[in-house]
Order: structure tokens, then C-alpha cells, then sequence
């Protein structure tokens, strides 16, 4: 590979001596020619030649010349191309990191976007997992109050609504996943649970396309599933695929 010099004396040097050598070349020639005429023609003789044999004279004395500095011209071309290209060469390089510089902050601009769209994610699904503690609430009392288990007391349900309102979300979530597991060989009890009357089929249809909506903008901002792994594996995850489950299977 080609490097073009840095120091300019360097550049000049290295260009010159042709030039020089063809300026010495050529004043020899000259020197020659004249010696020539001086010593074997003779300036008289020769001012009084034809114009044809001046001509004739003039083009085989001056051909040789010509012929020197179309040879320097080309090897000075070459030199001046090879800089040429070696400057391109570096300008291709310069470009070449610059577009690489800049698709790293184009993934660095992404993976930022990406990050924000997560953590906005992670405080819109904690607000949704509040609101999902109501709802599953609601379900749960409806449940115990129509009599298929035995009524809880009112300092459970008490304590579970005060979990809630200081912030454990999934308080009754559990208690829907602790009776869902005591009797998950009965089906009847299952799936009445969940749509056994009109009110728990509300609240049930509103707890799966609450979560889904939740889900969906989960796997829009997270390409690992990470986040909504996590999301499914939660006490609210597991409660939304039990009731999925279930209207799949449809009534015993």
C-alpha cells in the first residue's frame, strides 16, 4: 500500500529530480546542438541554409527532446496517480469508520429508545397490576359470597382489601390460585369460579383483555420475552391464563 508523504520538502524532493534531470538533460542537448553547428557546420553555413533543411534539422535535433519529457511527464502522471489513489484509499477509510461510528450510535439511540419503552412499560404494568387488584377482588368476593366455598370472615376479607390499598397487588390473586389449586380436579367448581354467574364472567372477561392488552405492548418493546415472561409468571399471569384455560374448555 502507498503513503503519501507527510512532510511537504520530502513531496517536492521526490518530484523534482526528474524535472531537474530533464532541465540537465536538456541543456546538454542544447549544448550539443550548438557545438555541433559551431564546430562542423558553422553558424554562417548554417544561417544561410534552406528553410526545408532548418526544418529537417530542427525536428531531428528537437525530437529526442520531446520524446524526454513525454517519458517525464508520464512517470510524473504515475506518481501523481498513485497519491491520488492512496488519498482516496484514506477518505474511503475515513468514511468507512464514520458509517461505522455512526450505525453504533444508531444502536446506541435504539437500544436507548428501547430501554425507555421498557421502563414506561414497567409503570404502565404496575398501575394495570393495581387495577387488576380490584378486579380480582371483586371476582374472589363474588365467589365467596355466593356460597360455593365456605364465606370467609370478614377480617380476611378486611385484610386482603388493606394489602391491597398498601400496595400488594396481588393479594387476591393468591386466594383466587389457593382455591383454583385445592380444587382444580373439580371442574365444575372451576369453571363456576370464574363464570358461574353474569357479574364473574364480567369480571373475568375484563381481567383477560386487560392482560392481553398488557401483554401485547410487552412483546412490541421486548425482544428477549423477558418482560412478559415475567408477566405471565405473576400471580395476575397466572390467574389471566387459568381463566383463558377455562373459556377455552367451556362449560363441563
Amino acid at each position: 500500500m502507498d503513503v503519501v508523504p507527510t512532510d511537504p520538502a520530502t513531496a517536492d524532493t521526490n518530484r523534482d529530480w526528474r524535472i531537474w534531470f530533464g532541465l540537465a538533460s536538456t541543456l546538454f542537448w542544447l549544448w550539443l546542438g550548438l557545438m555541433y553547428i559551431a564546430i562542423v557546420i558553422g553558424f554562417r553555413n548554417f544561417l544561410v541554409q534552406p528553410t526545408e533543411a532548418l526544418g529537417s534539422f530542427l525536428e531531428g535535433a528537437f525530437a529526442p527532446l520531446a520524446f524526454l519529457w513525454l517519458v517525464i511527464g508520464f512517470f510524473l502522471q504515475q506518481r501523481e496517480l498513485r497519491h491520488n489513489n492512496a488519498a482516496i484509499r484514506l477518505q474511503y477509510e475515513q468514511m468507512r469508520q464514520q458509517v461505522e461510528h455512526a450505525a453504533a450510535q444508531a444502536r446506541a439511540i435504539q437500544a436507548n429508545a428501547l430501554h425507555q419503552e421498557q421502563e414506561t412499560l414497567l409503570l404502565v404494568a404496575d398501575r394495570v397490576s393495581h387495577q387488576l387488584g380490584s378486579v380480582v377482588g371483586l371476582l374472589w368476593m363474588s365467589s365467596r359470597a355466593q356460597g360455593n366455598v365456605n364465606a370467609a370472615s370478614d377480617e380476611l376479607i378486611g385484610e386482603l382489601w388493606s394489602r391491597l390499598g398498601s400496595g400488594d397487588s396481588e393479594a387476591f390473586a393468591r386466594q383466587c390460585l389457593a382455591l383454583y389449586f385445592q380444587n382444580r380436579s373439580d371442574r365444575s367448581f372451576v369453571y363456576g369460579f370464574f363464570f358461574g354467574t353474569p357479574i364473574r364472567t364480567r369480571h373475568s372477561e375484563t381481567i383477560v383483555e386487560i392482560y392481553e392488552r398488557l401483554l401485547e405492548s410487552a412483546r412490541t418493546c421486548d425482544p428477549k420475552g423477558i418482560i412478559t415472561g415475567a408477566l405471565l409468571g405473576s400471580g395476575h399471569g397466572q390467574v389471566y391464563q387459568i381463566i383463558r384455560e377455562q373459556k377455552q374448555l367451556g362449560p363441563p
